[in-house]
């Protein structure tokens, strides 16, 4: 039960989650604070974010005199971050989990043009094309502290740090607050394990899936049981695999959504950051103040994906 709890402190959404009940306080103050929060950034709005970032450094590295290809190669559906609670049936009768997307990410990915021009370089060429992508040797470091201990750190330069300070407007300041923001989960994972409303709508969502004939413990294990599968069941037999995990993965959507999985999950999330707020409330707003700024100029840039 420990990987299944501590999978959904990683993997949920932003740490959709839960938390120990702990009383209402921390839920008391986020119900009268009053200072405005800014708003998470959707996946989608995330994903045009990141389009426009491309974009930006195409446009910087064209006045560099060199070639770069934006990565664009899935559509907006396909790309689709899948969650540890799924509960899209539809998107899940036409994708599964995701394992074709996965597929055809990786084929684009070894075949990304921009690695192949780079090697077509002379030397010297290649040096110049690195320089003003990222600054090459001479970039400046960024460090973001962990909110559980240790540091991360980040070279940034060249194309790829004006594309950020075009978006972000301080790229220091995003990249240190999104490695807080994404290792929160970190600082409550024991308190996770005896949440008494998430393990119960697990349990809840384990029952369901028996009675649907996919006897899993939590979807994490349904979506690597659907992997191990299609790995065994190799190219020859990949129409077989991949109906089997379109089957599963409708199931784990259809009882994410009778026992309210996402909704307990989400919730759960909510708590555990208001509990929070008062060590690290700052950089949450922050960086949902930066990514929001980061999208209202993406939107200036570029379309959303088809």
């Amino acid at each position: 039960m420990r990987r299944v709890l501590v999978s959904l402190c990683v993997a949920v959404a932003a740490v959709a989650t839960g938390c120990a009940d702990g009383g209402d306080e921390g839920g008391r103050r986020a119900e009268w604070d009053p200072r405005p929060r800014p708003p998470a950034l959707t996946w989608q709005q995330e994903l045009r974010v990141a389009d426009a970032q491309q974009r930006l450094i195409r446009q910087c590295m064209d006045r560099q005199g060199f070639t770069y290809w934006e990565d664009r190669g899935l559509t907006l559906q396909e790309s689709r971050p899948v969650r540890f609670v799924q509960d899209d049936v539809e998107w899940a009768r036409t994708h599964g989990y995701g394992g074709r997307i996965e597929a055809k990410s990786l084929r684009v990915r070894e075949r990304n043009p921009n690695g192949t021009y780079r090697q077509s370089l002379s030397a010297t060429r290649r040096a110049a094309f690195d320089i003003a992508l990222d600054g090459g040797d001479d970039a400046k470091t960024l460090r973001a502290p962990l909110p559980a201990g240790g540091e991360l750190r980040k070279r940034l330069g060249g194309c790829t740090e004006e594309s950020e300070r075009t978006l972000y407007g301080d790229p220091a300041a995003w990249f240190r607050t999104s490695k807080t923001v994404s290792g929160l989960g970190a600082l409550y994972g024991d308190e996770l394990m005896a949440d008494r409303r998430l393990t119960s709508a697990l349990r809840a969502w384990a029952r369901c899936m028996k009675r649907a004939g996919q006897p899993y413990e939590d979807p994490g294990a349904a979506r690597d049981a659907a992997r191990g599968r299609t790995s065994r069941l190799g190219e020859a037999r990949a129409d077989e695999a991949f109906a089997a995990e379109r089957g599963t993965a409708v199931a784990d959507a259809r009882c994410a959504r009778k026992t309210s999985l996402r909704a307990v999950a989400t919730a759960r999330e909510t708590h555990c950051l208001d509990r929070l707020r008062d060590r690290f409330g700052e950089d949450i707003d922050t960086h949902r103040r930066l990514g929001r700024q980061a999208y209202d100029r993406a939107v200036r840039i570029v379309p959303e994906r088809d």
